[in-house]
């Protein structure tokens, strides 16, 4: 059957009795700046539910108190014509994402000359009910272009630097880290690491995603794959290695007051706190058998996402229910 298709909403062939959560999400970085967006187009359905769409937009400004954040629910989000996803009147397709909240806008064009990346390992698994979330990234670098306006303050976007993705499932990983890092030279890093709940049991972090050297792609993570995380809210140290001998060893961290914080839900109801900021600062050296060692940075344009169920965490999570 091939590899899925990276920009077909699933959530439209969802049965009534199923749950299924959703979404296409955009993360653009000034490229000299700690100023960037995260925008997400969600789809949320319970067991015997219609769906519901919500739009989600943050503004992180290293300059500022901290993050601004946005948040509006709508019934009935719609997969037409040549959208990728529609919520409302705002859209995202294939190069252009337009739409608006209450306190906020946006108006972006983006362009990639990238290939879609395939995180889970095997084409059936995208198709099977196991893993319960599927993970891709169709857009995993990116040039954008366009307006922002967020609280009265309007920003031109010209040549950010950022990338697009897209997931979905019947229920989130039971603890979940998201890192994303575009460099001046082009080069990147998108990995996804997840513990997943089995029953009673919880397994260890399992790795996906890639890092791309001077457009060549490394694929990360895998069974067997040597792996280690010591994770923190507002901090992740890792060591992440894939296939052909690479290994690439990492820190993402930023000031507690960078991170913006949302409660997400699975359609059972379950919740995780989640916390994410997109203006990170990011360091890998990255091993490979042919070649020197090679250091990376990310200054103030890397992100970092933590989801988790404790909320003991003493970070601030945002007044917007999900679900």
């Amino acid at each position: 059957m091939g590899a899925p298709h990276p920009t077909e909403a699933r959530f439209p062939a969802v049965p009534l009795e199923a749950g299924h959560y959703e979404s296409f999400y955009i993360k653009a970085c000034h490229p000299a700046e700690p100023l960037a967006v995260w925008i997400r187009y969600t789809v949320h359905k319970r067991p015997g539910a219609a769906p519901t769409g919500s739009l989600w937009v943050t503004l992180f400004d290293g300059r500022s108190e901290g993050p601004r954040a946005h948040k509006e629910t709508t019934p009935e989000p719609l997969a037409r014509g040549g959208d990728w996803i529609a919520v409302g009147e705002a859209i995202m397709r294939a190069g252009i994402a337009q739409g608006s909240v209450d306190g906020a806008a946006w108006d972006l064009r983006f362009s990639s000359a990238e290939e879609p990346l395939f995180h889970l390992p095997r084409e059936w698994m995208y198709r099977a009910k196991l893993p319960r979330t599927k993970l891709l990234s169709p857009v995993p670098a990116a040039r954008f272009d366009g307006t922002l306006q967020v609280d009265g303050r309007v920003i031109n976007v010209d040549g950010w630097r950022g990338m697009i993705g897209h997931n979905w499932g019947a229920q989130h990983a039971e603890r979940w880290i998201w890192l994303h890092g575009l460099t001046e030279e082009g080069h990147w890093i998108d990995a996804a690491l997840g513990k997943v709940k089995l029953g009673r049991v919880t397994t260890p972090w399992v790795a996906s995603g890639a890092v791309s050297l001077a457009g060549r792609r490394y694929p990360l993570g895998g069974p067997g794959r040597r792996l280690s995380v010591n994770e923190q809210p507002d901090r992740c140290d890792f060591e992440l290695s894939g296939r052909g001998g690479v290994r690439v060893r990492g820190s993402v961290s930023a000031p507690r007051k960078d991170f913006v914080g949302f409660v997400y839900a699975d359609p059972d109801g379950s919740e995780h706190n989640t916390v994410n900021c997109s203006i990170a600062d990011m360091r890998l050296d990255v091993e490979r058998p042919d070649a020197p060692l090679l250091e990376l940075t990310v200054k103030g344009g890397a992100a970092y996402e933590l989801g988790m169920r404790e909320r003991d965490h003493g970070m601030t999570i945002q007044p917007f229910p999900d679900g």
